[in-house]
């Protein structure tokens, strides 16, 4: 969903029996039969850096994402599998032809100041998402959902009341779509399309987050926030389903060295921290219970500035595939990171539903026939001893980036005479920075914001809002177009896969695991078989020692 500052299910359309059934369910907190709770409910863990926003129409990060999942109900949730339960709405369906989407909400949901939560919350964050007045980061995500009108607000060419949502009543929400997408309930259950207040956005402005302004619908208030520090949810009473909630509050606590996080989380202050790059093996034999990992629905890759701001080096495809070949991806994983993620040859990963990843020949080498390839491409290119490329390297603050782009920096120059600088800017002046083109080449990664291979690869469209280097192919964006209304868009998948591996707009790394120490009071309640990682905590629980 969005970019990640750190190292399934199926698409549901439901029928009536299906939706009477799913609108009488409980899924807050289902704790198993014959489990013991522990008296203490807290849930303490550790975030990298601050969040970007907690308004749901701003936040474009994953550990921000996380606060609002909590702060915030949207219309659909998702379980520990990943697969769709109600949210906000018990019951929802699609049109014969997919074109109109029609959400029945819950007549018991509030907001934490004890208003209604109404079809006109959503319909107003929807219009507020797409409005360029906003400036969402993801308004662009709005495109992407292909809702009717959605191009003119975008635009600036069209009033957001246009914008085809409506709300007929105060709990029936209608969704009006210029193309039959089979994913669009999967698609709901990110943060941007989360209902806002109205009347508190109004009344604080962009002040209205602050613990003692929020007005929030979610499972949890935000009871503190100390930018760069921590922030602190608590249960909210007035959210519909408290009484299945056990967790009753959540922590969050910024620390920016890993090494500082384990010492804090081997001290019992944490719950859950990211293991230091490399440590994983270790700590999995000295704490078999705590030390986990898993697959995860996200790529780690670098991103060429093909803008007119960008090195005109890059704009030689042999450079750039160059660039590419000689970095040998198993060493990356198998001795920097060593918590079992995977060499990356394609943008999108393996994990993600219904895609088959594509052979694609530069994957099919061996790492010796690729570094011969790369010297090749870059005498042809005109670099060599005499004349070096030279440029710079970009990274969020991380002892784990620092590490990967040493590490490839390095390669560059023994194997090509490469010159690569290292930088570094802390989270959200990088996020400014690269989003402005002001980089040669980027550190990237995304975490998909739905289980289906557009949500990696629409991000290499031309007009995409993530499209940080600029990237344009008239046959991408043709064939993305064509894979929303394909029975079978695997073929247009795989194609631009294609064109990615040849063109190479993307330095492809690796495929995420979730590394992680998890007290294991804690981790039989996580999610780890949800590839997106959307977790909330009212599905969580502590069992007792």
């Amino acid at each position: 969903m969005k970019f990640s500052p750190i190292l399934r299910s199926s698409v549901i359309v439901m029928g009536a029996a299906s939706l009477a059934l799913m609108g009488t369910a409980s899924y807050a907190a289902m704790v198993p039969a014959g489990v013991k709770l522990a008296e203490d409910q807290t849930f303490t863990y550790r975030d990298l850096d601050e969040s970007s926003s907690f308004d749901p129409q701003i936040v474009e990060d994953v550990s921000g994402s996380d606060v609002v999942r909590d702060l915030f109900e949207g219309l659909l949730n998702q379980d520990k599998d990943g697969n769709l339960v109600p949210g906000v709405a018990k019951s929802w369906e699609a049109s014969d032809d997919k074109l109109t989407y029609t959400f029945h909400l819950r007549d018991n949901a509030k907001w934490s100041n004890g208003d209604p939560v109404t079809a006109g919350d959503f319909v107003y964050a929807w219009r507020r998402a797409a409005d360029p007045a906003t400036a969402s980061p993801y308004s662009w995500y709005m495109d992407l959902m292909s809702i009717k009108g959605v191009k003119e607000v975008l635009a600036g060419d069209a009033d957001p009341s246009t914008l085809g949502v409506e709300a007929p009543d105060d709990l029936t929400f209608v969704v009006h779509l210029t193309t039959p997408l089979s994913y669009f309930p999967q698609m709901v259950t990110h943060a941007t399309t989360f209902p806002t207040h109205q009347a508190t956005i109004e009344k604080y402005g962009d002040q209205w987050t602050l613990p003692e302004n929020i007005v929030s619908n979610g499972a949890y208030v935000l009871t503190e926030h100390i930018p760069g520090e921590r922030s602190v949810r608590e249960r909210n009473p007035m959210y519909w389903d408290d009484e299945h909630t056990v967790i009753t509050k959540t922590t969050s606590v910024i620390i920016n060295d890993d090494n500082a996080a384990l010492t804090r989380y081997l001290a019992g202050e944490l719950d859950r921290t990211e293991i230091p790059t490399g440590q994983y093996p270790r700590l999995k034999e000295e704490y078999p219970d705590q030390a986990v990992s898993f697959p995860r629905l996200c790529s780690y890759y670098y991103t060429f500035n093909l803008s007119d701001s960008g090195p005109e080096a890059f704009k030689d495809v042999r450079v750039r595939q160059a660039l590419s070949y000689a970095i040998d991806r198993s060493v990356i994983t198998d001795n920097v990171l060593q918590g079992g993620q995977f060499p990356a040859f394609t943008f999108t990963p393996g994990a993600t539903a219904g895609f088959e990843v594509p052979d694609v020949p530069f994957g099919q080498m061996t790492q010796a026939e690729r570094d011969a390839k790369a010297v090749e491409l870059m005498k042809e290119a005109g670099y060599g001893p005499d004349n070096p490329l030279e440029f710079e390297m970009l990274y969020n603050t991380s002892e784990g980036h620092k590490q990967i782009a040493t590490v490839m920096s390095q390669m560059w120059k023994q194997k090509l005479g490469v010159n690569a600088k290292l930088a570094n800017l802390e989270w959200k002046v990088f996020l400014d920075t690269r989003g402005n083109q002001n980089f040669d080449l980027a550190r990237g990664a995304w975490c998909g914001d739905y289980n289906e291979a557009s949500t990696f690869l629409d991000l290499v469209q031309s007009d995409s809002g993530y499209n940080d280097g600029k990237y344009s192919n008239a046959e991408v964006d043709a064939l993305l177009l064509d894979a929303k209304t394909a029975d079978d868009p695997a073929a247009d998948y795989t194609k631009v896969e294609q064109i990615i591996a040849d063109e190479m707009p993307i330095i492809p790394i690796y495929h995420y695991t979730r590394v992680m120490m998890m007290d294991p009071q804690l981790l039989p309640s996580w999610p780890v078989n949800n590839v997106e990682q959307n977790w909330y905590s009212k599905d969580l629980y502590r069992i007792a020692k």
